[in-house]
């Protein structure tokens, strides 16, 4: 395990990342940096087929927040959309309603399957729209996500009650929900390294149609638009509609993956 205190505490729970790699998320700076260096290698993708892809805000964060990955997949032919609500400032439950209109009104205006790209608590909405509507979603991926295990294990779950008013332990029948089996195919993109979120509570239970994917050194911050997890999220979508294999960790970014763990699930 990283150094920061990712294991578990003495009564069995999980608890957050510890404060070095808190402090180690400026590191989200460089990733971008990087992948604005790489572009020519991150171009190099499988190209979609332009379905629509939304893409969801994390914790605190805005479609701003978004916007490399939206142009990224633009260029490699999706029709990626913002989801248009401002700032995220959680709320599970407060938001579902408001998030399948969403979901919704992309898939009427496209006539297509819409693939969900969310980042942080943006991929627990994701993971909960595929349960909502699943003949709306296609393929959905998750950055950083904190769906599974023991999920107040994050630095960001005070601040998350304060804001949104609800407390992790609501709607826990929800949550489990949430954290089980998903309808469509889906990917978790996370990293040991993350200083926001035990990585733990990104852990999907693999299958036929689920996996996790771990990205090296990534921070919280920067798997947005970190490079590696850039390329898994867009050969991930590149999948034709209902299928899915496992993700093949060859190709330019294959030192930053670390091999498929079987062992580990939620």
């Amino acid at each position: 395990m990283p150094a920061g205190g990712s294991e578990a505490q003495a009564d069995g729970r999980l608890r957050p990342p510890g404060l070095a790699l808190l402090l180690a998320e400026a590191r989200g700076l460089f990733e971008l940096n990087a992948s604005i260096l790489l572009s020519p290698l991150l171009m190099r993708a499988p190209r979609g087929d332009g379905h629509p892809v939304l893409a969801l805000p994390g914790f605190l964060a805005s479609d701003l927040s978004m916007v490399p990955m939206r142009r990224y997949l633009r260029e490699l032919g999706y029709d990626a959309q913002a989801w248009r609500m401002g700032r995220n400032l959680g709320g599970l439950a407060r938001m579902r309603a408001a998030l399948r209109d969403r979901l919704a009104e992309v898939h009427a205006a496209t006539g297509r399957k819409v693939s969900l790209v969310g980042w942080s608590l943006g991929g627990v909405y994701a993971r909960d729209l595929a349960l909502q509507a699943p003949d709306m979603v296609r393929y959905v991926v998750t950055l950083g996500s904190p769906f599974a295990n023991d999920v107040r294990a994050t630095n960001a779950t005070r601040l998350y009650e304060t804001l949104s008013g609800e407390r992790v332990e609501d709607h826990l029948e929800l949550r489990d929900v949430i954290a089980g089996d998903l309808p469509v195919p889906t990917s978790s993109i996370w990293s040991r390294s993350d200083g926001v979120v035990n990585w733990r509570t990104c852990l999907v239970r693999p299958s036929g149609t689920a996996e996790n994917i771990e990205v090296h050194l990534a921070s919280h911050i920067g798997l947005v638009v970190n490079p590696a997890a850039l390329w898994a999220v867009a050969d991930r979508l590149a999948q034709a509609n209902g299928e899915f294999s496992p993700f093949d960790r060859a190709g330019p970014f294959a030192v930053a993956y670390a091999p498929p763990d079987p062992t580990l699930s939620a």
